[in-house]
């Protein structure tokens, strides 16, 4: 008997092949079928490999037979997968239909936002950077010595007493560290780690106790410091009016300088800028006839001087100080500085600022 007698009816085995890619479901199960039949050991392959033990005259009859079956399998193949991947599709559609009409939902890095005290110290920065002013820094915990002796404040003054200063418990010498009243000590350590001429700005919680609209026992200061040969109010003056025309955003300024007293400056004064408080809720500046005190400023106290190292017939320089959030709720409107404090989403929604709108002078601080 010959090999190509020996063979299966080709009809009926391509009659079941093609009714089970018909029957296949998925392209898994159509996978299956088509290794059953054109694998390494499937139906037809084995046809295929027996072409070799025939005559050349079976050959010609059974290899164009079985070939012919091969390929007509291979296309129903590959229209039913076509068929399958379509209806995968249209399922996957289905199921995860998206609503285009609904508004694209934002990203957290859309929604995140910078807290408008993070927003000013930037501010306070790209004003102060543009003059020269380098950032100088602290710690919070403070000793007796950098907070109060070295600024001139005599035993027995009123910011040393308790109502006023948060006090860490006493140390066995006696002595006992504070939470920073002011940033002043930063000017203190600046001046005994770095020679003059010097120009730094000194940003910074600090503390006192104290807590009602405008106050908070915990609160942002930044203070300013110049000393140099030939420092004087003029440069002074120059700078706070330009500092206030920047941050305000506004033309011109007017202030006046009030005489006061603060035991590390003097002379010592507290500055007012001309503002207009005619419309309720609202302040401008740089019109009006009304006057809001903002900061205080004057000349470094030659006992400052001299406790940080500095000879006072060598060097003067002047100082300022004023209050972050005091600014910040001036320029942006904000009622309560309690609420900076609240850690209220919707209120940082409101007041808030995206992450990637650095302030900078040529674009606009607060843009």
């Amino acid at each position: 008997m010959s090999v190509a007698a020996a063979l299966p009816d080709l009809d009926a085995l391509e009659r079941e092949l093609s009714s089970a890619i018909t029957a296949a479901a998925d392209e898994a199960g159509l996978e299956a079928v088509r290794v059953s039949a054109l694998g390494k050991k499937g139906s037809v392959s084995e046809l295929l490999k027996s072409l070799g033990g025939m005559s050349p005259e079976e050959r010609k009859t059974a290899g164009p037979a079985i070939n012919g079956l091969r390929d007509r399998l291979n296309e129903a193949l590959g229209a039913r997968r076509t068929e399958l991947k379509a209806a995968a599709l249209t399922k996957r559609l289905e199921t995860e239909r998206v609503d285009v009409t609904l508004p694209v939902r934002e990203t957290p890095a859309e929604l995140g936002r910078v807290h408008p005290i993070s927003q000013v110290i930037d501010e306070l920065t790209a004003i102060f950077a543009d003059m020269g002013f380098s950032v100088a820094e602290g710690p919070d915990i403070e000793d007796d010595f950098h907070n109060f002796t070295a600024l001139n404040f005599p035993e027995g003054h009123p910011a040393r007493e308790m109502h006023d200063t948060f006090y860490l418990p006493t140390k066995e010498d006696g002595s006992r560290l504070v939470l920073r009243t002011h940033t002043s000590p930063v000017q203190v350590r600046t001046m005994l780690s770095k020679k003059p001429p010097i120009r730094v700005i000194c940003p910074g919680r600090t503390y006192r106790s104290d807590s009602d609209q405008t106050h908070t026992p915990m609160f942002h200061q930044v203070e300013g410091l110049v000393i140099d040969k030939g420092s004087n109010l003029g440069h002074l003056k120059w700078i706070l009016e330009e500092f206030c025309k920047a941050f305000f955003e506004v033309d011109n300024v007017k202030m006046r300088f009030r005489p006061s007293f603060f035991p590390f400056t003097e002379p010592s004064m507290e500055v007012d800028i001309q503002c207009d408080r005619s419309r309720p809720g609202e302040i401008r500046f740089g019109e009006g006839s009304d006057w809001l005190e903002i900061l205080g400023c004057g000349m470094v106290h030659p006992n400052v001087l001299k406790n940080c190292g500095l000879d006072p017939d060598e060097y003067q320089g002047f100082a300022w100080g004023m209050g972050i959030d005091r600014i910040a709720m001036l320029k942006y409107g904000m009622p309560d500085l309690r609420a900076f404090f609240e850690a209220d989403v919707r209120w940082l929604s409101h007041y808030g600022f995206r992450p990637l709108d650095f302030p900078t002078l040529a674009g606009g601080l607060s843009n």
